[in-house]
């Protein structure tokens, strides 16, 4: 990058929006009459030449403009918006991005996704109390469920401990894998090796990697990653286990898919899918798995008592 510059890549899944549609894309809650001023001033560019708002971009598009206080604060506060997947009276369902934590810690004091979740209903002038019920490792992206009101967070926070939740993941790792089978090994949790159980099942397979569906028997920390690791299978863009890193994956490929539990109140299920993340789907596209992600079973409309956002 330009020192003093913004530098954004189209890619593909972006390919043929227009350069204001791509700019509102990436930069979401900015004021289009701001975006469109860029554009008229000649600040947007690529390689060197002026863009206009209409014009449509190809796939790797390299586009500049200059840094500003005003674009910076517009940029920060596009990178903090909280994604809700679905919401209840008693619930709410916010996607956590790769590279996010759930809560605070050593480099995630300031922004995290409990802090992003509290902002979000300050705005809204909510009283009640609301706290995540679960987590899901920085790496990892999916929905995690907050609990709204003490005895919502105390009823879903049962369903979690007594492990009545289940739990899918979908996972890209290194090698072929069997059709089907169990993963039991035992995982380091709280200063002791605890035996864990991973049911995981392969639906597609190509490259060198094979694309899983998981679903957690047991709970513990890096549970997945380290049993992968362990089978000799470890999972794609996973460093710290010894993954390999497929050209144009700058995470782990490992994502919470869908998460079935019932309401803490009227008990009625809860089912909740979240789509594989459009970096994650244009990996398995390149791979020649497009398409199969959507194939596993619990991947289609969740339940009319839930309310998309």
């Amino acid at each position: 990058m330009i020192a003093g510059m913004n530098e954004w890549m189209v890619s593909e899944t972006e390919a043929g929006l227009t350069v204001l549609e791509f700019l509102q894309q990436r930069l979401p809650g900015t004021p289009t009459a701001y975006l469109r001023q860029l554009l008229r001033g000649g600040k947007v560019r690529q390689a060197g030449q002026v863009l206009a708002a209409g014009s449509r971009l190809p796939a790797g598009t390299r586009l500049t403009l200059p840094d500003s206080r005003r674009l910076a604060e517009f940029r920060q506060a596009a990178g903090r918006v909280v994604e809700i997947l679905a919401e209840t009276p008693s619930l709410l369902v916010a996607f956590k991005p790769a590279g996010l934590a759930v809560h605070r810690g050593v480099s995630h004091e300031q922004d995290n996704l409990t802090e992003r979740v509290q902002a979000l209903m300050r705005q809204r002038h909510e009283k009640f109390r609301i706290a995540p019920i679960h987590r899901l490792d920085a790496e990892t992206s999916g929905p995690v469920i907050f609990g709204k009101g003490t005895r919502a967070i105390a009823g879903l926070g049962k369903q979690f401990m007594e492990q009545r939740v289940e739990k899918t993941y979908l996972a890209l790792v290194a090698g072929a894998m069997p059709a089907s089978g169990l993963l039991t090994s035992p995982v380091p949790a709280k200063e002791k090796l605890k035996e864990s159980t991973t049911v995981f099942r392969t639906l597609a397979a190509a490259g060198g990697y094979s694309l899983l569906e998981l679903q957690l028997q047991t709970g513990r920390t890096h549970q997945i990653r380290r049993q992968l690791a362990d089978a000799g299978h470890p999972l794609a863009g996973d460093r710290r286990y010894g993954g390999p890193a497929p050209r144009g994956l700058d995470r782990l490929f490992l994502h919470c898919s869908r998460l079935a539990l019932h309401d803490p109140f009227d008990h009625t299920p809860v089912n909740l899918v979240s789509d594989l993340p459009a970096v994650l789907t244009a990996l398995l596209a390149a791979l020649g798995m497009e398409g199969f992600a959507a194939d596993a079973p619990g991947h289609r409309d969740a339940p009319d008592h839930l309310s998309p956002r």
